[in-house]
């Protein structure tokens, strides 16, 4: 992801990600090994492993304000126009 943004002119130290889930966030700052994460494969410990790097940091975001909705859920009008508008993207009747 790194390489992608640099591409595009984008430099970021680190890549921040925003996630409502707080115990997902907990298991990637959590470095030690658990009963309760055995069930996980190794595979699927790429983000922490890039939480250690230093490459990306997860932030809570709450999931009023979880932009990334408008592409994997149908919401309500009002809902899919506000964040719309925070996206920043314009509907066809404002651009005239």
């Amino acid at each position: 992801m790194k390489q992608q943004l640099n591409g595009f002119g984008v430099n970021l130290d680190h890549i921040p990600l925003k996630c409502d889930n707080i115990s997902a966030i907990n298991l990637t700052k959590n470095y030690v090994m658990h009963s309760r994460t055995k069930h996980i494969e190794i595979r699927h410990h790429f983000l922490r492993d890039h939480v250690l790097k230093g490459d990306c940091r997860i932030e809570f975001i709450d999931s009023e304000h979880q932009l990334v909705d408008i592409f994997s859920k149908s919401l309500a009008r009002d809902r899919f126009f506000f964040i719309r508008n925070e996206l920043g993207i314009l509907d066809a009747s404002s651009i005239e």
